[in-house]
């Protein structure tokens, strides 16, 4: 990387340096958010949106809570013309939705843009024209009078063109690859357009300072904002607006930074499609803010259909890893995550908190309407028995000890790592009930009958089978289970000590059809200690046949 040389700060610090924005924490309530999926983001796919792919798009944005969607550039093409027609003609603009529209500072393109606004009653016209050293030396080759007054009569054609159709469209105006120009003089560009518009508390005027390309780390671009925003003319009747692109990766930092210095308004797209790298993602942002206790004013609370939207209109990815939107965000694999979770999970049910302050999310995944189970706790190799004792718990209502937790948590690190995949919870129950539940060899229970006799044991008989033979026999104890265990040690032989039992409610609240699980521990004659499962409507039944499991277990060797 030798031809770091040739590159040299293409950007420009203001006169004079602010940083009071900088003792801000975090901004005081959401800006005016305007989507710009339909123009910039759609004029950076592949395969630009059809007019169906649109209008659904358009609906989405409506149902979100945008009240500003930039609908296109009429004047480009007949399809974006047609786009803002179809939204007239079949009255599909909300009273209470501003469509914005955008066009150069050239007098044709102006022109054409309002014979396709006929009809519309709240409209935005956002005029710009670029103001960079590179673009003014070569692209438009004029200086610095030339490019200022380019921008001057794109803004009194406006200002003409609405006052002849009689409308009360609000105005907008860019300079282009601001971030590439003097501060000093951006102002002044902007200032002239103001005097020609002469904003007003009942019509204000929009100042856009877009990020055309990122040039800059984001404090800088804060900077820039903040001296236009101390500096701009009419700054009451002002409305200072952020339009940030992503080539430095940093346009989600340039918004929070940007508002924090004095911006009211944000344009970007939905996970930040757009030209080269992207335009700033909308949804981050916001939710940024509303992890902060902050009301975005955007609804965001069914994520995963918002995610199938954006990909089928517009044939893009939303990544994995795309915060609060991607499959994996909330996705914990590791141990020591998924414990730590599962343990977090355990302790706000007990407490109640009014706040959100689990380890390892940052948020609720479920106001974003994803589910603890399947997509927070995710079983692979790297898993540990807190995060598959979270899933059998969460999916199933299956609880068990920590010491069994532990010993199943290898049975499924076994699996996955054999098969190098991630297990889905229903796979992990499999795992769960071919270990516990159906292992029933050498010794299979079929039936007991065990009654109190008047000096308080119990007798009977149980049945079971022995390597696929029929049995019979005859037991008694001071307990069903220990009148079990008595056939199984001393008629049988099978040595075994140390019988623990612990008995879990499942399907809480279900009255009806509520089942236990008993869960049992014995210690083999070696020393180490093996674990069964049984789970019955009855709690003796589920505990006679958690003994059966563990016993099984143990003469197979586990």
């Amino acid at each position: 990387m030798m031809n770091y040389r040739k590159y040299s700060k293409g950007y420009f610090l203001p006169p004079e340096i602010d940083l009071d924005w900088a003792k801000k924490d975090a901004p005081e309530h959401a800006p005016i958010w305007c989507s710009v999926d339909l123009r910039d983001g759609n004029q950076a796919l592949v395969v630009p949106m059809s007019l169906e792919e649109k209008l659904t798009f358009y609906k989405k944005l409506i149902a979100i809570g945008f009240k500003e969607i930039e609908i296109g550039f009429p004047a480009a093409s007949e399809t974006e013309y047609e786009f803002l027609r179809t939204l007239v003609e079949q009255n599909l603009i909300p009273d209470d939705v501003t469509v914005q529209v955008l066009t150069q500072a050239r007098e044709h393109i102006i022109r054409k843009t309002f014979d396709a606004l006929k009809g519309v009653r709240n409209a935005i016209v956002h005029v710009y024209n670029s103001t960079s050293v590179a673009q003014r030396e070569q692209v438009f080759k004029k200086d610095k009078e030339g490019i200022r007054q380019l921008a001057v009569d794109g803004a009194k054609l406006l200002k003409e063109l609405t006052e002849e159709a009689g409308a009360n469209y609000r105005f907008e105006y860019s300079p282009e690859s601001f971030t590439g120009t003097e501060p000093e003089y951006a102002l002044e560009v902007c200032n002239a357009v103001l005097d020609v518009w002469k904003p007003t508390s009942e019509r204000k005027a929009i100042i856009n300072l877009p990020v055309t390309v990122e040039m800059s780390m984001p404090h800088v671009y804060a900077m820039q904002v903040a001296y236009m925003n101390k500096h701009l003319k009419y700054r009451d009747n002002i409305v200072l607006s952020l339009h940030p692109h992503n080539d430095r990766g940093c346009g989600v930092a340039d918004t929070e930074m940007g508002l924090l210095a004095g911006a009211d308004r944000v344009e970007g797209t939905l996970f930040g499609n757009g030209e080269r790298t992207g335009n700033v993602d909308i949804v981050t942002v916001a939710m940024n803010m509303f992890a902060l206790g902050i009301d975005p004013q955007l609804d965001f609370s069914h994520m995963p259909e918002l995610v199938d939207m954006y990909e089928q209109c517009t044939r893009m990815k939303v990544s994995p890893r795309q915060p609060y939107a991607g499959k994996l965000v909330f996705a914990a694999f590791s141990g020591s995550h998924q414990d730590a979770i599962a343990k977090g999970m355990a302790w706000k049910d007990e407490h109640n908190p009014d706040k959100w302050t689990l380890p390892y999310l940052y948020i609720d995944p479920k106001d974003v309407g994803r589910q603890y189970d399947g997509d927070v706790i995710r079983i692979n190799s790297q898993s540990g028995k807190g995060g598959v004792g979270f899933i059998l718990k969460e999916k199933y209502g299956i609880e068990m000890p920590k010491k069994m937790r532990e010993s199943f948590g290898y049975c499924v690190k076994e699996v996955s790592d054999h098969t190098h995949q991630e297990l889905m919870p229903e796979q992990v129950y499999d795992i769960f009930a071919r270990e516990f539940l159906q292992n029933q060899k050498p010794y299979e229970l079929v039936d007991f009958s065990l009654q109190r006799g008047r000096d308080g044991r119990f007798s009977g008989t149980v049945e079971m089978k022995v390597e696929g033979e029929p049995q019979k026999y005859e037991t008694q104890g001071d307990g069903r289970l220990e009148a079990v265990s008595n056939v199984l040690q001393q008629q049988l032989g099978v040595p075994f000590s140390d019988l623990t039992y612990t008995e879990y409610a499942m399907d809480k609240g279900k009255s009806q059809s509520s089942r236990a699980l008993a869960c049992i521990s014995i210690k083999a004659a070696d020393g180490h200690v093996v674990w069964g499962a049984g789970i019955d409507p009855d709690i003796i039944t589920a505990s006679v046949k958690a003994l059966f499991s563990a016993v099984d277990r143990m003469v197979q060797g586990k």
